[in-house]
């Protein structure tokens, strides 16, 4: 998978790129994740990129000219062009899976209060946003979108069964889990999961799903 991310803030993108299980996806070739700024698609001297919205209202709005120049030089045939906006459908586990599957990704960060609407209109593809809130600026967005996305790419986790076992995997939160010491501080690990009855086992486990999914995300259970 390639991926080219379009914002005005490069430097955010830096220690999620360079960390853990995206730096290894990188290292092994298994993504390829450009950051560009938008500034250096801008043509006057003091890279303007945002202007006051038309028929008034506060705050300013991205430009269409730098985002339309900055998508055409890396989109190709079959490319994905994703705004992140507080406007798009909510991201969830299904939806990275499906844009997992997608071989080239652009990705337009929005900023200030939002992108002029004619980039909507001719380039972009799909609008994701990542919770019912809204944050300064849509690198941060996006730096969540792309490590839910490349997560699920094969061979960047290190077991192939850990996605499947994810929350939301399964439409359910995932349950308890419990590492060594089987005791401590007079916390004990569940005696079913020292047992070795992979049956019993995940039965517990299917159980403890349903009944956290109940009782911490009832919206998630009535779809059950």
């Amino acid at each position: 998978m390639e991926i080219d991310v379009l914002t005005l803030f490069p430097r955010i993108f830096e220690g999620p790129l360079e960390e853990s299980i995206l730096k290894r996806a990188q290292q092994k070739g298994l993504v390829g994740v450009r950051v560009h700024n938008l500034r250096d698609f801008t043509h006057d001297k003091h890279r303007v990129v945002d202007d006051r919205p038309y028929g008034g209202g506060p705050g300013m709005l991205m430009k269409p000219e730098p985002i339309f120049e900055a998508v055409e030089r890396f989109r190709r045939e079959g490319s994905r062009v994703v705004l992140m906006t507080p406007q798009g459908s909510l991201l969830t586990q299904a939806q990275a899976q499906e844009f997992s599957q997608a071989g080239h990704l652009v990705i337009i960060c929005g900023h200030y209060e939002g992108v002029d609407e004619r980039v909507r209109a001719a380039l972009v593809t799909d609008e994701v946003s990542i919770g019912d809130y809204v944050l300064t600026n849509g690198a941060l967005a996006a730096a969540v979108f792309v490590d839910a996305v490349v997560r699920l790419l094969p061979g960047v986790l290190g077991d192939e069964n850990s996605a499947s076992d994810d929350s939301f995997a399964s439409g359910l939160l995932e349950g308890p889990q419990y590492t060594r010491p089987p005791e401590f501080r007079g916390l004990t690990v569940p005696e079913v999961l020292l047992s070795g009855n992979h049956e019993a086992i995940a039965k517990w486990r299917a159980d403890w799903a349903r009944q956290r999914t109940k009782e911490r995300r009832p919206d998630l259970w009535k779809q059950e």
